[in-house]
């Protein structure tokens, strides 16, 4: 008999998760470098089987001329791969300009994000940044969506991303 994972059994039925909320917290730490320059981000979510699930929020340059800051999202190659190269940027309510050094809090409802059509189950956060003179890192927190409990679950990057969390409110 085959086994149908809990996720699986929500996709097929159409239904989403009972979760109304999902916040995460995003360190951009602060470097001693010579030259500084913001970091692009990306924060998408995948499934257990590393299959891409949504795109949450993409921090790039919007202010150069022509959409030109839009070239440099490749350098992100995991969400490039999985997500990026799929889609055309601006993306409403997804794209944003980079963030400043500090924690920046993020909220994401479940009925206007694409969140919406999210099976109840487990899941990856994934967070990856890539800077100009700079390196690249991907942190990824598992966490599950759906249910009733308010749940934190949280992981540190090493030198481009700082603290990562992701908090599920029903």
């Amino acid at each position: 008999m085959q086994k149908i994972l809990p996720f699986a059994i929500g996709t097929l039925l159409g239904s989403s998760a009972m979760a109304a909320e999902l916040v995460v917290k995003v360190e951009v730490p602060k470097l001693n470098v010579a030259e500084y320059h913001r970091p692009y981000v990306a924060i998408w979510v995948e499934r257990p089987d590393q299959s891409f699930a949504a795109n949450l929020s993409v921090w790039y340059d919007l202010k150069k001329r022509d959409n030109e800051g839009a070239k440099w999202l490749k350098d992100m190659r995991q969400w490039w791969r999985r997500s990026g190269r799929d889609v055309s940027m601006p993306m409403d309510g997804v794209s944003s300009a980079t963030r400043i050094v500090g924690e920046h809090t993020l909220s994401f409802a479940s009925d206007k994000t694409a969140l919406a059509k999210l099976p109840a189950g487990d899941y990856n956060l994934l967070v990856e940044a890539a800077r100009e003179g700079g390196g690249r890192e991907v942190v990824k927190v598992p966490f599950t969506w759906g249910g009733k409990d308010n749940k934190l679950a949280s992981a540190q990057g090493s030198h481009e991303l700082g603290k990562i969390s992701v908090q599920v409110k029903p």
